[in-house]
């Protein structure tokens, strides 16, 4: 009898792994197919080798989504950036015959998710921010103010910038989109982020620094945010995140982008441990110690959105 209860219970256990393998493999299955949005600056991948969202997209197609990364202009307009997007939902859905999509943005590219959802609501499921400066950012008001319109420092560091911009298209394969970066800056800013919310309010917080409607025009909206900046001595990037959150004067923030500022729709938290490239997994996945994994994160918001049936 003994004998008999050892050889279930090992029969029993022999079935646990693979169980959990196959709800591994589609515990990101979602209805709709993710698409991931960069921010100012980004790519969807650097000569095939090296993503913007660093093991985030693999990890998700691991657990069975369907996922696309959308390459834009580096830097422009939200608008000129949200009808490129547009187009480029358009176009997955004729291949490959989706009917919606849910959109991850960050930074910029959490604008230009929503300026998808508005202008074209019947392509969009829902819309996930990340580290986007929907109220505006404090380093794009500085850069405003310190590069004043028709002077020569401006068109310099606009020329500078554009040709950044230009390396990295061409170096992602994408070297005829348009860049703009003083679009960009005021696309970015307090004044230019309050006129795009006036025409897009979709999922707009209902209190200051609080939460907006998760549900809007059918389509659901969330955002995440972090509230660290110097978080790996590693990471060279974190040494320029640092000089950045100086423009913020105190305030929690991840380098770039104010916590309240990252609100948007349903908040799922907004002082992760991590920067503004630490949000996107960058780079190399540096982050500090004790913070959470950022794919396993995506993980479990994209779980979330299959739950929900999207």
């Amino acid at each position: 009898m003994k004998l008999i209860r050892i050889l279930i219970l090992m029969l029993s256990l022999s079935f646990v792994p693979a169980t959990f393998a196959q709800a591994s493999k589609s515990y990101t299955q979602t209805r709709n197919p993710i698409v991931l949005v960069h921010g100012a600056f980004g790519f969807d991948s650097l000569l095939g080798i090296y993503d913007y969202w660093f093991l985030i997209g693999s990890e998700l197609r691991a657990g069975g989504a369907t996922v696309y990364t959308v390459n834009l202009s580096q830097t422009n307009s939200t608008e000129v950036r949200g009808e490129q997007l547009i187009a480029q939902l358009d176009m997955l859905k004729a291949l490959y015959g989706h009917s919606r999509f849910n959109l991850i943005g960050h930074s910029h590219g959490g604008a230009t998710s929503r300026y998808a959802a508005s202008v074209r609501p019947d392509l969009v499921a829902s819309v996930t921010t990340v580290g986007a400066p929907h109220y505006g950012s404090d380093m794009a008001d500085l850069l405003e103010t310190t590069l004043p319109e028709d002077t020569l420092r401006r068109k310099i560091v606009a020329d500078l910038t554009a040709s950044l911009a230009r390396v990295i298209a061409l170096v992602s394969g994408k070297p005829k989109n348009p860049q703009d970066t003083v679009q960009a800056m005021l696309s970015l800013s307090t004044q230019g982020s309050a006129e795009f919310n006036a025409r897009h309010p979709q999922g707009m917080p209902t209190t200051a620094c609080g939460n907006g409607p998760e549900v809007a025009n059918g389509i659901r909206y969330y955002s995440m945010g972090g509230t660290s900046v110097y978080t790996s001595i590693l990471d060279p990037m974190d040494i320029v995140l640092a000089a950045t959150s100086l423009s913020f004067r105190g305030q929690a923030n991840d380098g770039l982008v104010g916590r309240c500022s990252s609100h948007w729709g349903l908040v799922l938290r907004d002082d992760y441990p991590w920067n503004h490239m630490d949000q996107v997994n960058q780079t190399l996945s540096l982050r500090g110690l004790f913070a959470p994994n950022p794919t396993s994160v995506y993980r479990s918001h994209v779980n979330r959105l299959k739950n929900l049936g999207l």
